[in-house]
């Protein structure tokens, strides 16, 4: 839960800003250039419910199939069922393609690939262009890796809905030049993430047999100026633990909403066919901060308030009308999406990933997986603690960085977030500067804590049961300090985790 006086802090500083419209950009199809119906393909379980991660081959120009097999177990053991492998048009990304399906065959696990064209950077204007999906699609058709749903070879995008090859309109590009050349088995289910209006689908029937609504993840809507227009509608009492309430209550109602899911879904029906794919995005965070002289982009997306956590719940809760979950992302270190390991390679310019781990994110995930897949959420076997924060106050002024504060920072909370994972009752005592400690006795299952943060603070916590201790975390403030005078702005978030009887990370 909130606290009252950050939540009331919170309104004045964002009342105080009205006049000022500061809307972030949506996630549309401009990225860096590195970057179901019932599904019959095997899987771990017989629901027809896949969890998949979107994986930037952009950014593994180093890896080897060593690497490749070292995060598809990883991304297995945590209850992900594929990847989806974001090609760009780098000449060396066919080779890491190749080796990501070489090393999931080597594994021998049930482990999916399929590929997600980066139409933000593939060329897509003339004929020719479509040459280089059509051989992704036929060179792995018959991979025993390859995700199949209905039968055929299942494709996906990021944006696209632009793309003629050389054709009159984008159906008829897409229809003519793709779909059409693929037959047999390279027939391909093909879903798309498509960036225009979802009132257009009508115009994309015969390519479309499904859609992925990238942009679910994160409350995109959910600005500065939204937040002023929500806040001036509530009861102005700012003594009130009524208004504090309220104003949670306004900012809660976006994060892990379902509503752009209602319109996407909504949308499928102007498409014809009986075998209509929805895949749905889940993200924990999102931080992008590159100068104009670069990618030109520097804004966040509100994911306080345990945001991944509230995703997975709504995404479980309506699992009747989602295929598939889209983990977004396994690797986008320049967005700060990501739940793997920080390595491969970054974007030129991106400092902020580094040494800002989320695996945290990920070691909590197959529990949100398993229960989507299965309708039911699994008893918690393993006491666990997780917590995550940003390195610096939203309001502190960045000493070398002309970049300049992101847009839409106003949102965030100066706050410590934390998960507790219990098997049994137990008492979590969460500390982020000398003599300032929360201690809450935390029933079996899941608990959402928060406390705020002061600046020079670190963060620690302890999980004890019957005056043992059952766990720590404590990466220390070399790790991680809230620094009052940051050098450069970063509202990426350092995530520290502990399981019982293993080595806080």
């Amino acid at each position: 839960m909130m606290h009252a006086l950050t939540l009331i802090q919170f309104a004045v500083a964002v009342v105080a800003l009205f006049g000022i419209s500061s809307a972030a950009p949506i996630a549309s199809p401009f990225r860096h250039a590195s970057k179901a119906a019932a599904l019959k393909a095997a899987k771990r379980d017989d629901s027809g419910k896949l969890v998949v991660a979107h994986v930037l081959v952009g950014n593994t120009y180093p890896y080897a199939e060593a690497d490749w097999a070292s995060d598809i177990q990883l991304a297995y053991d945590n209850g992900i069922d594929g990847f989806a492998l974001n090609v760009g048009s780098d000449s060396w990304q066919p080779d890491r393609i190749a080796d990501a399906y070489q090393a999931a065959s080597d594994l021998g696990l049930d482990f999916k690939l399929f590929m997600s064209f980066d139409m933000s950077v593939l060329p897509c204007s003339e004929a020719s262009d479509a040459a280089t999906l059509t051989n992704y699609i036929t060179t792995y058709a018959a991979h025993p890796n390859q995700l199949l749903v209905n039968g055929q070879v299942f494709a996906s995008t990021f944006s696209g809905s632009d793309c003629t090859f050389g054709q009159s309109s984008a159906q008829q590009g897409w229809s003519s030049q793709f779909l059409s050349q693929l037959t047999g088995q390279n027939a391909v289910h093909f879903v798309p993430a498509f960036f225009s209006d979802t009132s257009s689908y009508s115009q994309f029937d015969g390519v479309m047999d499904g859609t992925f609504n990238w942009n679910g993840g994160w409350p995109v809507s959910l600005t500065t100026q939204s937040a002023q227009s929500a806040i001036q509608g509530l009861t102005s009492d700012l003594s009130s633990a009524t208004f504090a309430s309220q104003i949670e209550s306004a900012l809660n109602s976006t994060i892990g909403a379902f509503s752009t899911d209602q319109t996407y879904i909504s949308a499928l029906n102007s498409v014809s066919g009986s075998n209509k794919t929805y895949m749905a995005a889940v993200s924990p965070w999102f931080f992008t901060h590159y100068p104009q002289s670069s990618f030109d982009k520097n804004w966040l997306y509100l994911m306080d308030y345990q945001g991944y956590n509230s995703r997975w719940e709504t995404l479980i809760s309506n699992r009747d009308s989602v295929d598939i979950v889209e983990i977004v992302t396994w690797n986008d270190y320049g967005e700060s999406s990501y739940i793997g390991p920080v390595e491969g390679a970054q974007p030129a310019g991106t400092t902020w990933a580094t040494g800002f781990d989320h695996t945290g994110w990920l070691a909590m995930t197959k529990y949100y997986a398993t229960a989507f897949k299965t309708g039911a959420y699994p008893a918690v076997t393993q006491d666990q603690l997780f917590m995550w924060a940003r390195p610096h106050p939203k309001d502190a002024q960045a000493s070398n960085d002309a970049t300049g504060p992101p847009t839409s920072y106003q949102l965030v909370e100066d706050s410590l977030w934390a998960v507790a994972f219990t098997t049994q009752p137990a008492t979590v005592s969460i500390t982020t500067a000398s003599g300032t400690t929360q201690t809450t006795n935390v029933p079996a299952g899941v608990t959402r804590l928060s406390m705020p943060l002061a600046a020079g603070s670190g963060m620690s916590a302890t999980m004890t049961r019957n005056g043992a201790t059952v766990l720590s975390v404590d990466p220390g403030t070399d790790a991680y300090t809230f620094n009052a005078n940051p050098q450069t702005y970063n509202f990426n978030a350092f995530v520290a985790y502990a399981t019982a009887n293993s080595t806080s990370n």
